[in-house]
């Protein structure tokens, strides 16, 4: 009796019925496409922008220092706004050719374009450029084998800075913005990681991203990768992988390609509003 029980079942359930093939066979070790729109954008046709004749020098900065619980002695620079108003507080974090203690090799033009006249009026801020004696990130292949980016020793120092002017100056927590190029982008990201929820937005260029299994943690986080697919220096494919997971966790990523790029910011987007415009739109998200 068996058997016509179990051809019984398969009539009632059709787990038994076989139907011809209708086409070539799905490809099921084939991943979904993530979540992400790529905006692309040629660097040849980039307008090469000379420095303004208006940049500020870099005593439109306040020069100070500050030691971290850590023992860490960070020399920072700091654009203060002649307001009691709560303001928006942006982190620019630099490039590895800037660590030191001068206080100067961190304001570039890319970091004075903020105190501008008319940047500052547009989107009036307190800029904090502070400069790492160490490494804010360390490289290393991803368990993905592309490059992947770790917290550095300075890392925490800066975390700590941001939290002690935060107490003091008038400052709108819901609306602290990460920016940062080369090795500050990649540190950039690492802080996300590391105190999810903290900040508002982030803005990474040319940067090596974290191990892909963190992007959970920067999903809710709005984030701006911006990446030259001729960069020699950190390369471009950590990058794309990292956006991809971004959007894969359901974040709200932005990739921005250079076509042609090499290991720069990219001239357009140097003293540009558009971008400025889309980081001072976001808030840090709360719950």
């Amino acid at each position: 009796m068996q058997k016509p029980l179990t051809l019984l079942a398969c009539l009632l359930l059709g787990a038994c019925a076989t139907t011809p093939a209708r086409g070539p066979a799905p490809d099921r070790a084939a991943a979904p496409a993530p979540r992400l729109a790529v905006e692309t954008r040629s660097y040849a046709t980039t307008p090469l922008t000379p420095t303004p004749s208006d940049l500020p020098p870099v005593e439109a900065f306040a020069d100070a220092s500050f030691t971290a619980p850590n023992g860490v002695r960070l020399p920072y620079r700091l654009l203060s706004p002649a307001t009691k108003e709560k303001l928006p507080l942006v982190v620019m974090l630099h490039g590895s050719g800037a660590v030191g203690h001068d206080n100067k090799a961190q304001m570039g033009p890319f970091v004075r374009s903020w105190a501008r006249p008319g940047t500052a009026k547009a989107f009036p801020a307190f800029v904090l450029a502070p400069q790492a004696p160490v490494r804010t990130a360390n490289y290393a292949k991803g368990a993905d084998r592309l490059l992947a980016s770790r917290p550095g020793t300075s890392l925490p120092a800066i975390l700590a800075l941001i939290d002690e002017l935060s107490a003091r100056l008038p400052i709108d927590t819901d609306r602290i913005y990460l920016v940062g190029f080369s090795m500050g982008g990649s540190a950039a990201m690492n802080a996300a990681a590391l105190e999810p929820g903290k900040f508002a937005a982030v803005a990474a260029f040319s940067g090596v991203p974290p191990e892909r299994a963190l992007a959970v943690k920067v999903a809710p986080t709005p984030v701006m990768i911006v990446h030259g697919d001729k960069d020699r220096e950190n390369p471009y494919a950590p990058d794309l992988a990292w956006a991809g997971a971004l959007a894969d966790a359901g974040g709200d990523v932005r990739f921005v390609s250079y076509s042609g790029m090499a290991h720069v910011v990219p001239p357009d987007m140097m003293h540009d509003d558009a971008w400025r415009a889309w980081l001072f739109s976001q808030k840090r998200k709360k719950g």
